[in-house]
């Protein structure tokens, strides 16, 4: 059998394209304290080597662009952080575990995908949903960094 080559080598950091998804995809982060809690954390996140792109919370799930430097944590530890901090909020809410379904959804951005198409499509999102009319009208939502793929 016989290895195909690779398409796409990455020389710069690459741009993950993540969804973690609510337990039972329960309604729980569409809520301006969880909002305030992610925009934190990544902003913390930024003196790890890790960078927060667009993001959009939804109910019952997240989806954001995270890039990490050569000092950063995994991808896998960096989403477990994330939940913790957000079930800490939840349960400050009184809201009951568990919060979270296990596990996530990656993809790396390849160089012929578009961040900007992908983050305007993530960004539908609500409006697909029926949450609201116009994408710039959900306030659960925004870029932390500038990431540039």
């Amino acid at each position: 059998m016989r290895l195909h080559r690779l398409e796409s080598i990455y020389t710069d950091v690459p741009i993950y394209y993540v969804t973690i998804c609510t337990h039972q995809r329960r309604h729980l982060l569409a809520n301006p304290q969880v909002h305030d809690a992610f925009k934190a954390f990544a902003e913390n996140a930024q003196q790890h080597d890790i960078f927060v792109g667009c993001y959009v919370l939804m109910p019952d799930h997240v989806h954001a662009f995270v890039a990490f430097g050569a000092e950063a944590m995994s991808l896998s530890s960096w989403v477990k952080s994330l939940k913790n901090i957000l079930s800490k909020c939840l349960r400050h809410q009184n809201i009951p575990v568990p919060h979270f379904q296990k596990g996530f959804f990656d993809h790396v951005l390849r160089a012929e995908d578009s961040y900007f198409e992908k983050s305007e499509y993530m960004f539908l999102n609500p409006v697909r949903a029926g949450l609201v009319t116009k994408p710039e009208d959900w306030q659960f939502q925004g870029e932390m960094c500038e990431l540039n793929p």
